[in-house]
């Protein structure tokens, strides 16, 4: 009978690694017309190299008057954190995926992330691109 118990629960637990894998996959395989809303960040792959996101990241957040107060880069990762005139924080990471191609995920607010304003953020940066 535990060994029933055990093997049923290993089970479960393979079934949702398996289904959080594939939301991953089918997020990362829908490109750059697809955004993904994962664990309270947006997520979107552009096809643009790394220095070029980063270059639109900053100007995006210029241009809706959004204050750089935090940034960090090295060869594969840039972040950035901003904050709303509210209070609410920005954070903002851009990863190299390939010479041509990276991610940006961005999280807006704490507990409660705010996805309209994690769109308009991303919906900026991919125009500058």
């Amino acid at each position: 009978m535990l060994k029933k118990t055990l093997h049923l629960i290993l089970t479960g637990m393979l079934m949702m690694n398996l289904c959080g894998c594939f939301a991953l996959f089918a997020g990362v395989a829908g490109g750059a017309g697809t955004a993904v809303w994962l664990s309270g960040k947006l997520t979107q792959e552009f096809h643009a190299s790394y220095h070029a996101t980063i270059d639109a990241t900053k100007s995006a957040l210029q241009s809706l008057n959004l204050p750089i107060t935090k940034e960090s880069q090295d060869e594969n990762v840039a972040q950035f954190k901003s904050v709303y005139t509210d209070g609410r924080e920005i954070w903002i990471d851009v990863h190299r995926v390939s010479d041509n191609s990276t991610k940006v995920e961005i999280r807006v607010g704490g507990v409660s992330s705010d996805k309209e304003a994690a769109s308009a953020i991303l919906k900026k940066i991919q125009s500058f691109l």
